[in-house]
C-alpha cells in the first residue's frame, strides 16, 4: 500500500486544545492503555472533520483499526459537541454585535430508506437544514442543531428556538426573503406579491443594501462548509447535530473565539 504526507489547514493551538480535551476524557473515564496517545488521536480527528479523511484511511495512516478510528473519531465529537452554545447563550452572545446575519445551508446526506423528511425541494437533494447566525464580518457565531431538509429556513429558525431567543435579547438580525414573517427582530428584504407587484425605487434601494448586507453571512456558511467531513454525509443523519456542533467549538478555537 502506498502511503504519503497529507496537511490539514489548521493551526498547532487547534490541535493541543482538542488533545488536552481528549486527555481529559481519558481520565475522567480511566482509561487504560490507548494504541494512541491522545495528541495522535486528536491528530486523526481533525483530519477525519476537516479533511474528511475516510475511516478506511485513517486506519491505514495512523496505523489502528478502521473500528478503533471510528470509535476515537466518536468519542471526541461527543465530547466537543457538549461544549457548544445552547440557543439563549449564542444569542447573548450577538447581543453585543451591531448586528447578526442570519442563514440556513443545507449539508447534503446519503439517501434513506425514510427519504422524504430530508428531501429539499428548494436545492432537489436529500440533506439537514442548518441555521447559521454570522457576526459582521461574516465570522460564524452559532450553528444550530440539525433539522430534516424538508423544512423551510423560517421554520426551522423557530424549531430550534433562534428567533425567539435573538427577540428577546434584541439583537437586529438580517435575513433572507426565506424568513418572512418571522416577526421579532429579523429583517427581511421587501418581497412583491399580490397586492404589491412592484417595487418603488426606494424599496429596490433597500433591497440592494439588505443583499450587501446578507452577502457577507455567506463566509460563515463558507466556514462551515470548509470542513470536507460535511461535503457529503455518510453517516446517521441524526448524528449530523452533534458534527456541526463539534465544528462549532473546533472553528471557535481555531479563530481564538473559544471562551469555554
Amino acid at each position: 500500500m502506498l502511503s504519503y504526507r497529507a496537511s490539514i489547514p489548521l493551526s498547532n493551538h487547534t490541535l493541543t486544545r482538542l488533545a488536552d480535551l481528549i486527555r481529559t476524557q481519558r481520565a475522567e473515564r480511566r482509561s487504560r492503555w490507548r494504541k494512541l496517545d491522545p495528541a495522535r488521536q486528536a491528530l486523526l480527528v481533525l483530519a477525519h472533520l476537516r479533511n474528511g479523511d475516510t475511516y478506511t484511511r485513517l486506519a491505514a495512516g495512523f496505523s489502528v483499526g478502521t473500528t478503533t478510528a471510528w470509535r476515537y473519531v466518536q468519542e471526541s465529537v461527543e465530547r466537543l459537541a457538549i461544549l457548544a452554545d445552547e440557543v439563549q447563550a449564542a444569542a447573548a452572545r450577538a447581543a453585543w454585535l451591531a448586528y447578526a446575519i442570519l442563514d440556513g445551508t443545507l449539508i447534503p446526506i446519503d439517501r434513506l430508506a425514510d427519504e422524504r423528511p430530508y428531501y429539499s425541494g428548494k436545492h432537489k437533494q436529500h440533506g439537514v437544514n442548518v441555521q447559521l447566525l454570522a457576526d459582521p464580518v461574516g465570522r460564524l457565531v452559532w450553528a444550530s442543531p440539525a433539522l430534516p431538509g424538508a423544512v423551510h429556513d423560517v421554520s426551522a429558525a423557530r424549531t430550534v428556538g433562534l428567533i425567539d431567543a435573538l427577540t428577546s435579547a434584541g439583537v437586529k438580525t438580517f435575513a433572507d426573503k426565506g424568513y418572512q414573517g418571522a416577526g421579532g427582530t429579523i429583517r427581511t428584504p421587501f418581497k412583491r406579491h399580490r397586492h404589491r407587484p412592484g417595487l418603488s425605487r426606494s424599496q429596490r434601494d433597500v433591497n440592494r443594501a439588505h443583499a450587501r448586507i446578507r452577502a457577507i453571512g455567506e463566509r460563515a456558511v463558507a466556514t462551515l462548509k470548509s470542513w470536507r467531513v460535511l461535503t457529503k454525509l455518510r453517516c446517521c443523519p441524526h448524528r449530523a447535530t452533534a458534527l456541526v456542533q463539534a465544528i462549532l467549538v473546533l472553528q471557535l478555537i481555531e479563530e481564538g473565539r473559544y471562551s469555554g
